[in-house]
């Protein structure tokens, strides 16, 4: 049975609900074979606290039938005992320890969806896909998400063993050393003529920090005398976040139309954002990078500017998560979380379980994607002062986005 929490193995942060709450529906009226339904599990507890041969206590009991119930929805639905629910408040608005990846937990596996930029994770290779099946020894199939997410973490400067499986490749072992993870949401530079803007996380931040470095990439080419070819949106192994940002962040890049559309049970629509009008790279070309690891929000911005032919999307089919989730407490210390709508791109299309296809495939290597993360890191921390080359000449489909925009040859409205 598949269970699933899409979390931030550092902090356990929740970036799974990345919208507002939908409306919600009333329930349906209560049936004859609900009521049968309930006495059946009612009878099944009291056949277990009367007879089973070691004591049981009743909160265990209850608390895996809703886990059960719930993990049997879909991959994102679950209940939340009290560490879970405690730990997924924790913000990320500042620095935690841990090994930076976003995962999720699914047929006895930590499946990893994405690393995030210039942690440790992302150092040792770790990519989209992977699933992680062995941590410090203990095999995965025998934790729960969080007792799994616990092992991973620790203090920083120590070191954690895990056990990679990657497609049918042998299993391998990568050691990992936790470090403090620091979450900034944009980064920006120029490639030359190429101004490219780095999206890692949509939190609270991202959209206005997308708007000043876009003016001070603007302004730095202005004073070099530099004539921009375009610009390079980097939505690779963004694992998503928050349904406000991803349509904030569509609006500037966008001259109005629709956006998303949240549809909830029976296709009933309960949201639709627009853009207004209004594009703050005043029409200038844009490519958009995506990857297995980009989720969620980054779906929606992706499949937005697609769908608007405003932009060319070049990289791997994204990962497929389009799903709002609601958290509902239990009480003071638990919670159920559970999937209450779905995102739908402009033109209709589901992204849930389906993802944003790229007009141009460019695949990574292994190799490839564990130089690009290094150079990031090296970047990030001012250690590339002995490497001159721009970022491009390591990273296939940043150099591909740069040689699309200087050839003019970006058609993408058809």
């Amino acid at each position: 049975m598949a269970r699933s929490g899409w979390v931030l193995v550092p902090g356990f942060v929740a970036l799974f609900t990345i919208g507002a709450v939908a409306a919600e529906t009333r329930p349906p009226k209560e049936t004859e074979a609900d009521r049968e339904a309930l006495a059946l599990v009612e009878e099944v507890f009291r056949r277990i606290r009367a007879g089973f041969v070691d004591d049981v206590d009743a909160s265990d009991l209850v608390e895996a039938a809703i886990g059960a119930m719930l993990s049997s929805l879909d991959r994102h639905s679950a209940f939340l005992p009290p560490e879970d629910f405690d730990e997924m408040r924790i913000q990320a608005a500042g620095r935690f320890g841990g090994l930076g990846i976003e995962v999720g937990y699914e047929d006895g596996a930590v499946v990893v969806i994405a690393p995030m930029d210039d942690t440790p994770a992302a150092e040792a290779g770790l990519a989209a896909g992977d699933r992680i099946v062995r941590i410090d020894g203990a095999p995965v199939r025998d934790l729960t998400l969080g007792e799994a997410i616990r092992r991973m973490r620790g203090p920083v400067g120590e070191a954690v063993r895990i056990v990679v499986e990657r497609g049918e490749a042998p299993p391998r072992d990568v050691e990992i050393v936790r470090d403090m993870i620091r979450v900034t949401p944009v980064r920006g530079r120029l490639e030359g003529d190429v101004a490219v803007l780095r999206i890692s996380t949509f939190n609270g931040d991202t959209t206005g920090d997308l708007e000043a470095e876009i003016v001070r990439l603007q302004e730095e080419a202005h004073a070099e005398g530099i004539e921009l070819a375009g610009f390079v949106l980097d939505l690779r192994n963004n694992p998503g976040g928050l349904l406000t940002e991803a349509v904030g962040v569509s609006d500037i890049l966008l001259d109005g139309g629709r956006i998303v559309e949240t549809r909830g049970r029976g296709g009933v629509v309960l949201d639709v954002s627009y853009a207004r009008a209004g594009d703050r790279l005043n029409g200038a070309p844009l490519v958009v990078l995506v990857n297995r690891g980009s989720a969620s929000a980054s779906e929606i911005v992706a499949g937005a500017l697609a769908d608007h032919g405003r932009a060319l999307l070049i990289g791997e089919t994204t990962f497929g998560k389009g799903s709002v989730q609601t958290v509902a407490p239990l009480g003071s210390d638990s919670a159920v979380r559970m999937t209450v709508a779905r995102y739908y791109s402009p033109s209709g299309r589901s992204i849930d379980g389906h993802g944003v296809e790229p007009h141009i495939v460019v695949r990574l290597t292994e190799d490839e994607a564990r130089e690009v993360a290094l150079a990031g890191r090296r970047r990030a921390q001012d250690a590339d002062a002995d490497d001159d080359r721009p970022l491009s000449a390591r990273d296939p489909k940043l150099s591909r986005a740069v040689e699309i925009l200087r050839a003019g040859r970006l058609f993408v409205r058809v």
